[in-house]
C-alpha cells in the first residue's frame, strides 16, 4: 500500500498502515487480474479493496493448503473465524488480514453477514468435494463468490439505490469464480474437487473418474470438451446478469470494474481458443491484451475524472458585485 493510497483514504495508525499493505502484498502476488483492475479506483478507495480480498485470500489459502490434512485446515479456519468474529467486534485483532477487514467494515458499513456466508463456504470447502447440480453449486457461490460483490458495493459506491445494484453485483461476483472453476479445473481436481457440476458433466457422458484419468494420462476426451464449453455459455450468461450493474456505479468506480469485467472474460476467451484443454494448462491472456485493456480502462478513468471537475463547476458566470465591477479572476488549482 503506498503511502498516498493511505493517506488519501484517512487511515493514520501505523499498525492499521502495516495491515492494509499486508493486504495489498497479497492481493499483488496472488490476484493479478484483479489488482491491476484495482489500480484504476480512486487512491482513497483502494485501501478498502485491499482488506477485502486479502482477507477472501487469506482464508482461501488455508482451504487450499496441500501440505496441511483436513484436521489442521478447520483448526487454522477455526481459528481465523475467532479473529474474525472478535475483531468486528472489537475493531481491531492480532491478524493484519482481519484488523485491515474490521477497519474496512466500520468505515463503509459492511454488513458484517456477508463475512459469515462466506466463512460458512470456507468450511464446506473441507467436506464438500463436488455438486450434483449447478442449483447445488450456486447456493455454494453465494457464500464464496456473490458476496464477495456485496461487500464490494458500499466502497465503489452507487448512483442508484444499492439495493437495485446488488443483484448484479452479485452475479459479478459469481462470474467471475466460474470463470476461475473453468480455467482451474485441473488445479482443482488435485486438490480433490470438482465444481464442474455432476448433471452437466453427465449430460455430455463424462464425470469425475473421466476427468481423473485425462488429467493423468494428458489425452483429450470429446466428452469433456463438450461439458467444459457448456459450462463456459453458462458462465457468459451469468456475465450477461451482471452487465446492467456497471451503469449503475459511481463513475469513477465504473473504469476498474469495467477492466475486471473484460479482462476475466479474457479468460473465457482463452480457454476456448486453447481448445478447452485446462485440464492439462492454465489458460493465460496474453500481456499485450491485458495491457490494452489496461490502457482502456486508464482513459476512461481520465473521462470520469474531467467529467466530476466539469460537474463541479459553477454552471455560469459568477455573479458580479452590487457596484457593477467585475470580479477579480478566480484560478482553479487542477489536482
Amino acid at each position: 500500500m503506498t503511502d498516498r493510497e493511505l493517506d488519501a483514504a484517512g487511515i493514520t495508525d501505523p499498525a492499521l498502515r502495516a495491515a492494509y499493505r499486508h493486504c495489498r502484498g497479497l492481493n499483488a502476488r496472488h490476484g493479478r487480474t484483479y489488482f491491476l483492475a484495482t489500480r484504476l479506483l480512486p487512491p482513497e478507495r483502494r485501501p478498502a479493496v485491499h482488506a477485502l480480498y486479502g482477507f477472501a485470500r487469506w482464508a482461501d489459502d488455508i482451504v487450499d493448503s496441500l501440505g496441511a490434512g483436513a484436521g489442521r485446515r478447520g483448526a487454522a479456519l477455526a481459528a481465523l473465524q475467532r479473529s474474525l468474529d472478535d475483531g468486528l467486534r472489537d475493531g481491531d485483532s492480532r491478524e493484519a488480514v482481519v484488523r485491515a477487514l474490521a477497519d474496512t467494515a466500520r468505515r463503509h458499513a459492511i454488513d458484517h453477514g456477508h463475512f459469515a456466508d462466506f466463512m460458512t463456504a470456507m468450511r464446506s470447502d473441507l467436506v464438500v468435494t463436488d455438486y450434483a447440480s449447478y442449483a447445488e453449486l450456486r447456493r455454494y457461490m453465494h457464500g464464496s463468490a456473490a458476496v464477495i460483490g456485496l461487500q464490494m458495493l458500499p466502497v465503489l459506491g452507487t448512483v442508484v439505490p444499492r439495493q437495485e445494484a446488488e443483484p448484479h453485483a452479485a452475479a459479478l461476483g459469481v462470474a467471475f469464480q466460474l470463470t476461475n472453476f473453468l480455467r482451474d479445473v485441473g488445479e482443482d481436481l488435485d486438490r480433490g474437487r470438482v465444481y464442474l457440476p455432476a448433471d452437466l458433466l453427465g449430460s455430455h457422458g463424462a464425470d469425475r473418474g473421466l476427468l481423473r484419468w485425462s488429467r493423468d494420462t494428458g489425452r483429450r476426451d470429446r466428452r469433456i470438451t463438450a461439458a467444459l464449453r457448456e459450462f463456459e455459455a453458462l458462465t457468459r450468461g451469468v456475465y450477461r446478469e451482471a452487465a446492467p450493474g456497471l451503469g449503475m456505479l459511481d463513475p469513477v468506480s465504473r473504469p476498474c470494474i469495467r477492466t475486471a469485467f473484460v479482462l476475466y472474460g479474457g479468460i473465457l476467451d482463452a480457454v476456448a481458443r486453447d481448445g478447452y484443454a485446462v485440464l492439462h494448462r492454465r489458460a493465460v491472456v496474453p500481456r499485450r491484451r491485458r495491457a490494452a485493456v489496461a490502457a482502456a480502462g486508464l482513459a476512461r478513468v481520465a473521462a470520469a475524472r474531467l467529467r466530476a471537475r466539469a460537474a463541479a463547476r459553477p454552471a455560469g458566470p459568477a455573479p458580479r458585485p452590487a457596484s457593477g465591477t467585475p470580479c477579480p479572476p478566480v484560478h482553479e488549482e487542477v489536482a
